[in-house]
């Protein structure tokens, strides 16, 4: 006996994967114990299930993890001998009636890994010859503590190649999104324009971009989808791809900005959206004309006065409302040394440790102090201050700016 145990312990020291594992548990409790079938019932906590994907005879089973024979083992941890499975209250006759297996006697035993982790519950069915005997049990718990180790590492390894996976599939992810953005401004005679943007994940919702039309002309384009992360970054990408396509069919900017909502309430969920800025920029008329949906506030920086004028949202997020009518467009006039400033709102918005947000003002107060300097060196400045006020916070949202001045 001492040798077959032995034997068992080195064919669950192999590298099999979950399944090829799982095979060889129920292949060694049923010659060590003589049973006629045996299950795996692997213990989910995060749900408090119990679940098999291999057993001998039937489909997967998933089931509370307080219920029955199984359910009493893995709260107990210890054996439970039946005899006469039909005789005892705690028997799950469904398994029997959907297979037609009629279960005689069943021997549970819990899965017992490294720091007393509960793995699942091994069930021996149908002693060949008889019942299950005490000497069973005490066989059946030495091999469940081996497979309960066995089937813990191989778990274990499948979720850190899981894991590895999943953190190479979001450098791809990320390195794909990093594409998106424009990989320089466009030169404007008598402008100066910068754009930036820091995830708060590996992938993010923000966007910007900035799209020339002809010798004057440049749609500007600042965005942000509901959350952070993968999901939202496929849907900042979709809309951005969208736009570009509007653009190369001649679209104007109503049209543009009218057939992307209306594409974004069919493709998004319910409580999903996207805050966008959309500007038609004409440097020779020296104006940008916009919607913006939710996106806001936007800061007109009149260098003349020194005032900082900041202006909402003109209607509701994209993607939120289909079939309104699109208000008419609002448009600033840019006079020498003015400034635009658009931010997300996980740069004003973001807090300090007594949360406190970063703000309109402080970001006002730099704009003004700044006058002479480039528009990438007033983002450097603005990053600098954004981080330095939420020292000791992470990050929690996407951060973008595109700023715009006139020479």
């Amino acid at each position: 006996m001492l040798e077959r145990l032995l034997d068992i312990t080195r064919k669950l020291a192999a590298p099999y994967e979950l399944t090829t594992m799982l095979t060889e548990v129920i292949d060694a409790g049923r010659a060590m114990l003589n049973a006629d079938r045996a299950s795996v019932f692997l213990y989910d906590r995060d749900r408090d299930e119990l679940y098999t994907t291999t057993a001998t005879g039937v489909d997967e089973i998933r089931f509370p993890a307080a219920r029955g024979l199984a359910g009493e083992c893995a709260r107990s941890r210890r054996a439970i001998n039946v005899p006469d499975c039909y005789a005892d209250p705690r028997f799950n006759r469904e398994v029997d009636q959907t297979t037609g297996y009629h279960t005689r006697c069943m021997l549970s035993v819990p899965l017992i890994g490294h720091d007393d982790v509960l793995v699942g519950v091994l069930q021996l069915l149908n002693k060949n010859g008889g019942v299950f005997v005490a000497e069973d049990e005490q066989i059946a718990s030495a091999v469940a503590a081996q497979c309960a180790v066995a089937l813990q590492r191989v778990r274990l390894i499948a979720d850190m190649v899981a894991r590895k996976k999943l953190e190479h599939e979001m450098v791809l992810a990320h390195e794909a999104q990093q594409r998106v953005f424009p990989t320089q401004m466009p030169t404007i005679p008598g402008y100066d324009i910068a754009a930036w943007s820091r995830q708060a994940d590996q992938t993010g919702g923000d966007i910007y971009d900035v799209i020339s039309l002809d010798g004057h002309r440049h749609l500007l384009l600042l965005g942000d989808a509901t959350g952070h992360g993968l999901a939202p970054a496929l849907s900042i990408t979709q809309f951005r791809a969208m736009l570009r396509m509007a653009v190369r069919m001649g679209a104007s900017l109503d049209a543009a900005y009218a057939s992307i909502n209306e594409q974004l309430v069919e493709d998004l969920p319910d409580n999903k959206f996207v805050t966008a800025f959309l500007g038609l920029f004409d440097a020779s008329a020296h104006t940008v004309t916009y919607h913006s949906g939710g996106q806001g506030p936007l800061l007109h920086f009149h260098a003349a006065t020194g005032a900082c004028e900041w202006h909402g949202a003109t209607t509701v997020p994209m993607g939120m409302l289909g079939g309104l009518p699109l208000a008419q467009p609002q448009v600033f006039e840019l006079e020498a040394g003015d400034v635009i400033v658009l931010a997300s709102d996980g740069v004003l918005e973001y807090p300090n440790t007594a949360a406190e947000q970063f703000g309109t003002e402080r970001v006002g107060d730099l704009v003004r102090a700044g006058q002479g300097a480039s528009m990438a060196e007033l983002i450097d400045v603005v990053r600098q201050a954004v981080d330095q006020f939420g020292t000791g916070v992470i990050q929690p949202d996407d951060m973008s700016m595109l700023v715009l001045k006139r020479q």
